[in-house]
């Protein structure tokens, strides 16, 4: 098992461009920004990197963890790790849960924990904001990560992997026992360093949110405000016609 912690120096977060969903707002000390790498054949068959990160507001850090197996016996290991990991940012105060299109995430840790028997109610612990579903409250569009990435000026450190290549990367290390030793290095750390801008990049999305994302103006808003500056014209005139007949009286 890869087990990797990094900590990275970012800028003070600014509350006024933070994104503040409806009901549920939070400040990135709150927060725990979550991504999986997994394999899914026609049902979960594993977990092949979780990432998540942290803000620590008292050094202006992101603590990133991931964990990666190496073999077919790592599969379960990893439930257990990622469990461990959110008791321990519960017991730290965190209270909610940062994902990109996370249905997908926790449909697949659920089935996994569940499989294994493992006990875990990610809703009784914490509240879950999914950004894709923000981006499409205001935006009414979907749109993927890695082009919202564009729209934040977000530049994206080493190579974009598709979903297909890694799921086809953790079928042969849960085939072949020996396929993870034989990886070159170099590909080890593109899948770490992918999964690490994706946590990372949300961080960076939900501290700037409203510098970039605007609530869309319809047509619709603007006839309705028209029609009220109307009615507030009316109302005028009919004010200066009452006192026009006022000075006749």
């Amino acid at each position: 098992m890869i087990i990797r912690e990094n900590k990275m120096k970012v800028e003070e977060y600014i509350d006024e461009f933070m994104l503040k969903s409806q009901d549920k707002e939070y400040n990135p000390e709150d927060i725990i920004f979550f991504d999986l790498e997994h394999y899914v054949y026609k049902k979960p068959k594993c977990i092949g990197v979780f990432g998540a990160c942290e803000y620590d507001k008292k050094n202006n850090n992101i603590l990133v963890t991931q964990y990666m197996i190496e073999d077919r016996d790592e599969a379960t290991n990893i439930l257990y790790l990622a469990k461990d990991y959110f008791m321990r940012m519960k017991q730290k105060g965190k209270k909610a849960i940062i994902t990109f299109s996370g249905n997908n995430d926790f449909t697949v840790i659920n089935y996994l924990f569940k499989e294994n028997g493992i006990y875990y109610n990610f809703e009784e612990e914490f509240d879950s904001v999914d950004i894709q579903k923000e981006y499409e409250k205001y935006k009414k569009l979907s749109i993927g990560l890695k082009k919202l990435e564009k729209v934040f000026d977000i530049v994206r450190e080493g190579e974009v992997i598709s979903g297909s290549n890694l799921a086809k990367t953790f079928h042969k290390v849960m085939k072949d026992r020996s396929y993870f030793k034989r990886m070159p290095e170099e590909k080890i750390e593109k899948i770490l360093l992918y999964n690490e801008q994706d946590v990372i990049n949300l961080y960076y999305i939900y501290v700037n949110w409203k510098k970039y994302i605007f609530e869309n103006i319809t047509e619709d808003n603007i006839l309705e405000e028209n029609v009220d500056n109307l009615d507030g014209l009316e109302e005028l005139d009919e004010y200066n016609i009452s006192e026009e007949e006022s000075d006749e009286d």
